[in-house]
């Protein structure tokens, strides 16, 4: 599963384009905890399949979560989309929003740091190998901070900006 952010605004445009949200939500989940109640709704589609310059997509999707914060009694709305490499046949939509939903603990740890500390989606780094090598030095650089016990990755990169030596100590240098 990949989901589909603002660094890939034509891939975006084209699941948005397909406009799955007039219809009624293939599959919808309710859940209540945390003083809010979220509905997740989701929509599959295998029409991009073979226009999509990705290898192996077999569906796209399109999640919207609804939140009503109970204590504050607000109401927030999130949609997002991605693209998966399980057929219709080996995720129905069910299997995909409970795998997207898996995805957060995954998120959290890796992605989020990715994108908030690194602000990987602003890279200017777009062709070639160049965004697969970036990733990969990022969490290779996160994995080192965390196997040395960091909890805080930004507070730790700022930490070791101040002392270099020790930064590269960590990888033997």
């Amino acid at each position: 599963m990949l989901t589909v952010k603002d660094n890939q605004p034509t891939l975006k445009t084209h699941i948005e384009d397909l406009h799955l949200t007039d219809s009624p939500p293939e599959h919808q989940t309710t859940d209540k905890g945390h003083g809010r109640i979220e509905i997740r709704s989701i929509w599959t589609s295998d029409e991009l399949n073979e226009y999509l310059e990705f290898p192996h997509v077999k569906q796209v999707f399109c999640i919207r979560r609804d939140v009503t914060h109970l204590g504050k009694n607000r109401e927030s709305s999130e949609t997002l989309y991605g693209i998966t490499s399980l057929s219709s046949a080996n995720a129905a939509p069910q299997r995909i929003l409970g795998l997207n939903r898996g995805q957060w603990s995954i998120e959290n740890k890796l992605h989020w740091v990715r994108d908030v500390t690194f602000d990987e989606d602003r890279s200017q780094i777009r062709t070639g190998n160049g965004p697969r090598v970036m990733a990969s030095l990022r969490n290779l650089a996160i994995s080192i901070l965390r196997r040395c016990g960091a909890t805080n990755i930004a507070k730790t990169l700022r930490w070791f900006a101040f002392n270099i030596r020790l930064a590269l100590g960590l990888i033997g240098l």
